[in-house]
This record gives structure tokens, sequence and C-alpha cells, in this order.
């Protein structure tokens, strides 16, 4: 089994390195409302790239950088890009697979477990073009932000079919709900302190702290609100921005949310036990 979860993970890496190159054309395109995004060309000479010169990161390596047809330089961002998301799928194929005893299951519950690690890799990618995007523009689209409820929901429904949890779906649609109104009251109580994009995209991560568990579901929601608070200061102490400087949160929410994923359980547990231990 150990040589199958190290296959699964270097494959789930290799697959989230071509989807970085894609999200790379969605970071770009999106905000400018351009929807085709399966063809990549050059920002300067807007001559298209042939399959064999997509290769993620390995064609940027190749050509020096550079685009091939007009020689003008091509930004690291996006091999960098592509890069962190193979990582970042290869890590949550090897979290989801290390953790979760699917061997001990029936073949439902090994598909369940599949259905669920596809929703986290879709969670991955929105997550990398979102705080692109939100870094770049200080939006977050609704063309992606609104899909990714459907995608999340139908694909959690499935999982609960297949493995009969039908508590983690419930958690899940609470988590959604939960977040939704808490920075809906946010925005209300400070209405240019948070954005729209940020109340819909706090939803859509409430699904996916929730379908863990509450514990994830709090940590992750609390977390956002430290690295945030943290960045800030920190941007105050360098003289980089004033009390009224407009700093994108989609980021620190994303990634509070990844803390949630990640350690939220451990963390709440851990919470829990110490109060009831004294």
């Amino acid at each position: 089994m150990p040589e199958v979860v190290t296959l699964l993970v270097i494959v789930a890496g290799v697959f989230g390195s071509f989807i970085g190159s894609f999200l790379n054309r969605a970071a770009d395109r999106v905000p400018e409302k351009v929807f085709r995004l399966r063809e990549s060309q050059c920002t300067t000479c807007d001559s298209p790239s042939p399959p064999w010169q997509n290769v993620p990161v390995l064609s940027w390596i190749a050509h020096r950088g550079k685009c091939a047809s007009c020689g003008s330089p091509i930004s690291a961002r996006y091999p960098l890009v592509e890069a962190i998301t193979g990582i970042a799928f290869a890590v949550v194929a090897w979290w989801f697979l290390v953790n979760a005893d699917a061997g001990a299951g029936n073949a439902a519950q090994a598909w369940a477990l599949g259905v669920v690690m596809v929703a986290f890799l879709y969670f991955a990618a929105i997550s990398i073009v979102l705080t692109l995007i939100d870094l770049d523009a200080h939006r977050l689209p609704n063309n992606i932000v609104l899909p990714s409820f459907a995608v999340a929901g139908v694909l959690f429904t499935l999982a609960a079919l297949l493995s009969a949890d039908w508590a983690a779906l419930l958690r899940a649609g609470t988590g959604a709900a939960a977040l939704y109104v808490f920075y809906s009251v946010l925005r209300f109580a400070s209405p240019g302190g948070m954005g729209g994009g940020d109340v819909k995209l706090a939803g859509v991560i409430g699904i996916y702290l929730g379908w863990i568990g509450f514990g994830a579901l709090v940590v992750g929601a609390f977390m956002a609100f430290v690295y945030g608070g943290v960045f800030g200061i920190a941007l105050l102490v360098l003289g980089k921005a004033g009390r009224k400087t407009a700093i994108p949160f989609g980021p620190w929410m994303i990634l509070g949310g990844w803390t949630g994923v990640f350690a939220g359980e451990s963390v709440g547990h851990w919470y829990v036990n110490l109060f009831i231990g004294a």
C-alpha cells in the first residue's frame, strides 16, 4: 500500500502542475472577463503556444523564461504557480490517503474517500486562483466563487451517499451557513471593511471546514483574522500602509481555511482537553 500511495501522490502532483498552468490563464483573463482559457498565449505578441511548449515549469526553464516566438520575458510567476499547484495537489492527496483508513471499509467507503479528495483538490485549485486575483485586482469573481457552492455541494452529497456519513454533510451545510452569516454581519457592521466577495467566499470555506469538523470550522475562521491582523500590523510598522489602506482579505481567509483543514481538529481537541484537564 505505501507504494500505491506514493504513486497516487506523484500522479496528483503532476496533474496539479498542469492545472496550475490553467490557473495562470484564469488569473490573467477572468478579471478582464476573457473566458477563453484553453489556449496559452504570449502576453506580448499574442502568439499561441503549441502543446509541447506548455509543459509546466520545464518549458519555462527550457526557454530561459522567454517567449519562443518573440523572445519577450515571461514572468517567473507562471512556473511558480504551476509548481505550487503541483505541490498543493500532492500534499492534499497525501494527507487524505495517509489519514483516511480506506482499507478498513468497503468499496463504497473507498469511493467516498476519492470523491472527498477530489472536492478538496478543487478547493486547492480555487484557493490558488482566487488568491492570485485578489492580490492583483482586489476581487473575488462570482464566476469562480458561486459555482464552488454547487461543486462542493454535489461532491459532498455524493460522498455522503456512498459512506452514509450524513453527519458530515450536515456539518458542511452548517459551516457554510455559519460563516456566511458571520461575515454578512461583519459587512453590515463595517461596509467598507468587508466585501461581498469575502462573504460569499466565507460560505464556500465553511462547507469544507464543516465537512472536516467543528474544530476545523472554528480554528479556520479564527486564524483568518490572526493572519490578516498580523499582516496588517506588519505593513503599518513598515510604513507600507495606513489605517485606511485596502488590504485584500481573501488570501488570509483561504490560508486560515487550510489551517483549519490540516490542524483544526487537533487544535480543537487540544483546547477542549485543556479545559477538561483543568
